[in-house]
């Protein structure tokens, strides 16, 4: 089995104690504006912080640059000042999703066809069988809601044609169809069938390329994250990808550390949270991400924990990803260090059947405070006076941790 190997010498270099520290925050495929982030932080953190005994305390941002808040943290007798900074790129997310229903039936179509006749699916499968419902979930439940507005116009087609000529009332009655569509759309945020769909479309549509407005965007989180690592004030920059926003991180920080942002000291962090690498990396055209998760897998100049948790079946829970990515270097691997969030037992059994069947709600527990933490806490990682080298660096990987990889040998990294 591959393990991550965390030399003394990283260790030693990051710093231990961390006064004023930079987080940037790259949410996954989210419309939602980034103050729906701060207000998030703002109520799990004072529930964590009660439940956890320590102080936190949030107030807004002043000055330039991205939208973002200010935590200090009293742990122990020690203090701490963290600048949170949400990496936006939630309107880019919004042009993605003007499609209508019947355009979004087309996205179907073409998003099934990229991921079946590419054999993605079906590898995707093999590696984890919840994420690879999870992306057929929109299908059939497209498909069904079609089948119910077909049902509706045969009936009402059928009502029609005893007052009128049998066709002229069947033709008259797919007028239905439309009407129930978007009715089922209306009511997506309870179902999320409309954004699953669109999320994965949005990832098929350059077969694992980063659309052109995406890349430019990335470069711009490539200078505000070069800059923080040239204040001196600053004793960490930890970046936090979660769910797609892991990928955007990974090729984010690949291009950090290409630029030389980050050879003066070790004080980078990357927190990757609920991932799907695979969704993307395994699709034929994702070369570039596949060569920026070995390149980053190797550096010194960052420490790069992945957290994940079996109960969160819209990520690959415990899937390494660089290796199932087929990128994982012969030698010389030290990245991720991956530990489970271990939601069965950081929770209690009434909060974990509360959310068990709420799988978007589950997804976001990371973000979360937890009854009875382990050694995961968002707050005190994003906002406690230790460096996240620091606090894992004696971590081992949490146990059952999966390198396998099922993409074809001509897409591996050599």
């Amino acid at each position: 089995m591959q393990t991550v190997q965390i030399s003394d010498q990283t260790s030693d270099a990051a710093p231990a104690r961390v006064s004023r520290r930079h987080v940037f925050y790259i949410p996954g495929y989210d419309p939602f504006p980034p103050r729906r982030y701060r207000e998030l932080y703002r109520c799990e953190s004072t529930d964590q912080a009660r439940i956890s005994g320590y102080q936190i305390a949030q107030r807004p941002k002043t000055g330039a640059g991205p939208y973002g808040w200010v935590v200090t943290a009293e742990v122990d007798g020690l203090t701490a000042e963290s600048e949170v900074n949400i990496l936006e790129w939630s309107d880019i997310v919004k042009d993605s999703m003007q499609a209508g229903v019947f355009a979004t039936y087309v996205l179907l179509v073409k998003t099934a066809w990229v991921y079946l006749s590419t054999g993605v699916l079906f590898r995707l499968f093999r590696l984890r069988a919840g994420p690879g419902i999870a992306a057929m979930y929109p299908v059939v439940m497209l498909v069904a809601q079609l089948l119910i507005a077909v049902a509706a116009a045969l009936l009402v087609g059928w009502g029609l044609s005893a007052l009128i000529p049998a066709w002229l009332g069947y033709l008259l009655g797919l007028g239905v169809v439309p009407p129930i569509l978007q009715g089922f759309r209306k009511i997506d945020g309870r179902f999320f069938v409309h954004y699953l769909l669109l999320d994965f479309a949005f990832t098929a549509k350059h077969r694992g390329r980063n659309p052109p407005e995406l890349e430019a965007r990335l470069d711009e989180f490539v200078a505000l994250i070069g800059a923080a690592l040239l204040d001196d004030a600053v004793d960490e920059v930890l970046v936090v990808g979660h769910s797609s926003g892991v990928h955007l991180g990974v090729s984010v920080l690949a291009r950090v550390i290409r630029a030389g942002h980050a050879a003066q000291g070790r004080k980078l962090a990357f927190l990757s949270l609920g991932h799907a690498v695979p969704m993307q990396s395994y699709l034929p055209d994702a070369q570039e991400l596949r060569e920026d998760l070995r390149y980053l897998s190797q550096r010194d100049e960052l420490f790069w924990l992945d957290v994940t948790a079996p109960g969160d079946g819209c990520c690959y829970a415990l899937c390494d990803p660089v290796s199932c990515s087929g990128a994982a270097p012969a030698t010389g691997k030290r990245w991720p260090l991956m530990i489970s969030a271990a939601f069965t037992q950081s929770l209690t059994p009434q909060t974990y059947r509360k959310y068990k069947r709420r799988y978007f709600r589950l997804h976001f527990q990371y973000l979360c405070a937890f009854d009875a933490p382990k050694d995961y806490d968002y707050f005190l990682i994003t906002a406690g006076p230790l460096a996240l080298a620091e606090r894992f660096r004696d971590r081992k990987p949490s146990a059952s941790v999966s390198h396998a990889c099922y993409l074809p040998e001509s897409q591996h990294l050599s």
